[in-house]
């Protein structure tokens, strides 16, 4: 994890977080609620912490889309409707360029604060953006037409004209720099949290593995979109290699790959050995969590990897690839394999099963890992980059 220490510096035209009054506003326009995953999760648990540890003064206005739905974001000072439909892309987009700085300017805003990669090229505000993995350009078949098209022109737009860029992780700062230019002082790191896990409201295990058809076996579990960087068909290619199968629980928003996926699972001879969930309710998940052995996730790119410390936050002993963000966030406190070496994946995750000893130690060390990442932190953090950007401004 990155220090981050505020710098001191404001100039008279601007105030800073600590020196109120001062009125946000955060760029909301891209949330359609159960369809934008783990922004959607950052921006749900980093609102209420923002408010409560912002100096006395400050205030916050969200802008949001007609599809926004109920959220931290009706609790803020103000809420303002963008008219576009965010799940409509070319709505979006013009909501974000066109609209949004109209409707800052006539709110008051000091600051805009786009908290999913793009956003406004003008206005007479500050500027932050938080861009939270370039997979755009790592793995560009990630995203195909318009959208492609639009991550490749938006994402560098917002950068430029931002006045800081926010970046979960060092591995995503190196992105920046080394992918779209950015001046490394210009970027924040600034990791995210992790919530308290919510044991109180879980599915008793007994009714998760009816539901799930899991019998008496033992489960490994991963949280992931079914996309080609995810990397679930090398995940497969280890279970089945492995002399005593557990079931492996796959859950996640479902895509087109997931086809793919699932055919390559029936080629392995593995339809009895893997389930494919969408997404689970949280007492579903929780009991989920509960039962699980272990939890894996074999990604190739992560701008963060917030599912390994939601693993850990739960004494969940965790394996995970060594690519990209993850060794950051899982430190000493994971098994790390290389994602392109199923045979690899499969040793790793038969020690996790077999090694008392070593499921015990990473129990421990991953709860102390979890605790190091609050969202509290984040939001100091946050509110400590939008004091650079005053001061730039």
């Amino acid at each position: 994890m990155s220090s981050l220490h505020p710098t001191t510096g404001v100039d008279a035209a601007h105030r800073g977080p600590d020196e109120s009054p001062l009125h946000v506003g955060l760029n909301l326009i891209f949330l359609v609620p159960g369809d934008t995953g783990g922004m959607e999760v950052a921006a749900r648990e980093l609102i209420p912490r923002l408010v409560a540890c912002a100096p006395p003064g400050v205030r916050f206005t969200a802008f949001v889309s007609r599809d926004a739905g109920p959220g931290p974001w009706d609790e803020l000072t103000a809420k303002v409707e963008v008219p576009v439909h965010a799940a409509d892309r070319v709505a979006r987009v013009r909501g974000e360029l066109q609209l949004l700085p109209r409707l800052a300017r006539a709110a008051g805003v000091d600051l805009v604060h786009s908290l999913a990669s793009t956003g406004p090229a003008w206005g007479r505000f500050a500027r932050v953006v938080t861009v939270h993995d370039l997979i755009y350009r790592r793995f560009p078949e990630t995203h195909a037409g318009i959208r492609a098209l639009g991550m490749r022109v938006l994402v560098p737009l917002a950068v430029r004209r931002s006045d800081r860029v926010i970046a979960d992780s060092e591995a995503t700062r190196e992105d920046l720099v080394e992918l779209l230019g950015v001046a490394r002082e210009r970027i924040d790191v600034v990791p995210l949290g992790v919530g308290a896990p919510v044991h109180a409201t879980r599915m008793p295990e007994v009714d998760v593995r009816r539901q799930l058809k899991l019998g008496d076996r033992r489960v490994l579990l991963s949280l992931s979109a079914k996309r080609p960087h995810k990397n679930i068909e090398a995940l497969l290619d280890a279970l089945a290699s492995m002399p005593e199968r557990p079931v492996l629980v796959i859950a996640g928003y479902p895509t087109a790959h997931e086809h793919t996926l699932q055919e390559r699972a029936r080629a392995l001879g593995l339809e009895d050995d893997v389930r494919w969930v969408g997404w689970l309710d949280p007492a579903e998940l929780e009991g989920l969590w509960a039962l699980s052995s272990a939890f894996v996730f074999p990604s190739l790119y992560e701008g963060f990897g917030l599912p390994v410390l939601e693993a850990m936050a739960r004494g969940v002993p965790v394996a995970c690839s060594n690519a990209s963000s993850l060794p950051e966030v899982a430190g000493d406190a994971a098994l790390l394999f290389d994602p392109r070496e199923p045979a690899q994946i499969a040793a790793t995750l038969q020690e996790l099963l077999t090694d008392a000893q070593l499921v015990a130690r990473l129990r421990q060390a991953g709860t102390d890992r979890a605790a190091q990442f609050t969202w509290e932190r984040t939001a100091l953090a946050v509110l400590a980059s939008y004091r650079r950007a005053l001061s730039r401004a």
